[in-house]
């Protein structure tokens, strides 16, 4: 694997070695369904087994961050919160800074360490993102193919076939129409690396936002 990505005894990173699929749902509370308000976004992470072991959730209280999803809706300016549910310690750290087109996504673990991040690029017609490791350089690639707006394929430099895929799954007739409560799945089995796998199973959220999630 790249010499680019970070050693792999993070304590907290360990939860990314075990399984080869995340199962990613994101939480929606009856109220915000009931009135179609848009408050912070929460994820619940399923391992192969349907054991939860990650949750996602999204800093900010109070009228200004009220305010940021009204006006700036999935264009805002956001951090969030990983947390190990079996050690209930944080995992990663992420941050979306603002940002019109050329998205991103900053990732460190829970300890604060540089990961990497996810960066947006220009492309005519279908979606691309860089993952990038801690130094800057590129460890891999995520392709939107155009005919498959729901998938996006995992691609490592040199190797001419995917090693995954990051894909939104259809979460019912009702829930797709009446919610923005988005189900992803990531496959991850011939990523070996811990930390890569954390860092594509953070592209997950960036992804839900500049793609999927609808505006306020």
């Amino acid at each position: 694997m790249d010499s680019s990505l970070v050693p792999t005894g993070t304590a907290a990173l360990a939860v990314f070695a075990r399984p080869s699929r995340l199962s990613v749902r994101q939480r929606k509370r009856w109220l915000e369904i009931l009135f179609a308000w848009d408050a912070k976004n929460t994820y619940v992470v399923y391992d192969e087994s349907g054991s939860p072991v990650l949750e996602v959730r999204e800093d900010g209280t109070g009228f200004g961050n009220f305010l940021k999803r009204l006006f700036l809706g999935a264009f805002r300016p956001f951090t969030s919160q990983v947390e190990d549910l079996a050690s209930q310690q944080p995992a990663l750290r992420l941050r979306r800074p603002f940002r019109f087109y050329f998205h991103r996504l900053e990732v460190r673990d829970g300890a604060g360490n540089v990961l990497g991040a996810i960066q947006r690029r220009w492309t005519w017609v279908r979606r691309k993102y860089t993952v990038e490791g801690p130094d800057g350089a590129e460890v891999a690639t995520l392709f939107g193919p155009f005919w498959r707006p729901w998938t996006f394929k995992i691609m490592l430099p040199g190797q001419p076939t995917e090693v995954g895929l990051l894909q939104k799954k259809w979460s019912g007739l009702a829930k797709e129409m009446f919610t923005e409560a988005d189900n992803f799945w990531v496959e991850l089995e011939r990523v070996p690396d811990p930390n890569l796998r954390a860092l594509l199973f953070a592209a997950t959220v960036l992804v839900d936002v500049v793609h999927f999630e609808r505006s306020a």
